[in-house]
């Protein structure tokens, strides 16, 4: 009789245990479903969730083509290699082994200023930068145009950007990259990374952010045409690039600051080219001559950009801009704002 009562006990309890058991299982099951693992969002949420808008980075989608009206450059053009394009048509109206590898020299500089105009914030412009050993010592121990920073000198970021392009200078382009990047070489690889992007790298590459040369520091006219296309597209580049004399902010070395100019655009502004060039940036290195790359807008408002590479000089290089520019773009009596009509 004990014996079935105990059986009965026995009975009655794991019918209790497996009770239980059930009961916390609803109930943790339940508590799972609130936390919403994303696994089990309904198909409608996760549509929600996907519309929530992202930061797009912009692309570079510019192209130019050749045509069958595209021409040889003039004759009287001593350059080795060029290009001529008709920004607004997306066309190509002249060239000269355009697609061909040149060595860039400090048109380098053009894509310097973009990348570092890409990755600052206006307010930090007039941020003060310091002058280091390590920039000035590059530019002149690789014998590079320069500023005239002395060491420890405090300046600004802007005027970093105007140093960079107008006379050229590597001590401006050093310390420019170091200032956004940390380093020069941290700097390259943001350029590099830029030229992907833009789809260049084929046929684009730099190791440094000067123009010194290098075997491995290439491009060609026509990639050095979409880049100073980009530079326009930005106001900062474009503003610089298009700057004829600047003076740097005081500071102690210089108490009334540094004038600088672009002598391109100071010598070919008077030279008959149908138009008025509103950018510019020269190079030199024995390896690539002298070269350089313009924008130019006719009175209507049209802009073409020229690259050339190869010339015998810095004046014959502007010449044989003046004479691309002369030959294909169209003459017009309208004049430039502010310019007086003559009878």
């Amino acid at each position: 009789m004990q014996k079935r009562k105990n059986r009965w006990y026995i009975a009655v309890a794991a019918v209790v245990i497996l009770a239980v058991v059930l009961v916390l299982a609803v109930v943790l099951g339940k508590k799972g479903k609130n936390k919403k693992d994303p696994k089990m969002i309904e198909p409608t949420q996760q549509e929600q969730a996907s519309e929530i808008p992202t930061e797009t980075e912009e692309v570079f989608d510019y192209s130019a083509t050749e045509t069958a009206e595209t021409k040889s450059l003039p004759k009287s053009v001593v350059s080795k290699q060029g290009i001529l394009i008709d920004v607004d048509a997306g066309t190509i109206l002249a060239g000269k082994d355009a697609l061909k590898r040149m060595i860039p020299a400090s048109m380098t500089k053009i894509f310097t200023v973009l990348v570092a105009a890409e990755n600052i914030k206006p307010e930090q412009l007039d941020e003060l930068v310091t002058i280091s050993i390590d920039a000035t010592d590059f530019s002149y121990s690789n014998d590079c145009s320069n500023t005239g920073y002395e060491v420890d000198e405090q300046v600004t970021v802007r005027d970093l950007f105007y140093g960079t392009i107008l006379p050229s200078g590597a001590d401006s382009a050093v310390s420019l990259a170091t200032y956004v990047a940390g380093s020069q070489e941290a700097f390259v690889d943001m350029m590099n990374q830029e030229l992907e992007k833009m789809g260049l790298s084929e046929t684009t590459h730099f190791t440094n952010c000067v123009g010194i040369y290098n075997d491995d520091h290439y491009s060609t006219p026509y990639d050095m045409a979409m880049i100073l296309k980009a530079a326009m597209d930005n106001d900062l580049c474009r503003e610089v690039l298009g700057t004829r004399t600047y003076t740097t902010s005081k500071s102690k070395p210089h108490p009334d600051g540094i004038t600088i100019s672009n002598w391109f655009l100071r010598r070919i502004e008077d030279k008959d080219t149908h138009s008025e060039i509103i950018g510019a940036k020269t190079g030199f290195v024995n390896q690539s001559g002298s070269c350089a790359a313009s924008m130019a807008q006719t009175p209507d408002g049209k802009e073409y950009i020229c690259v050339t590479a190869g010339s015998t000089s810095s004046w014959r290089c502007i010449y044989d801009h003046v004479d691309i520019y002369d030959a294909f773009l169209p003459e017009t009596a309208q004049p430039f704002e502010g310019e007086e009509v003559t009878q």
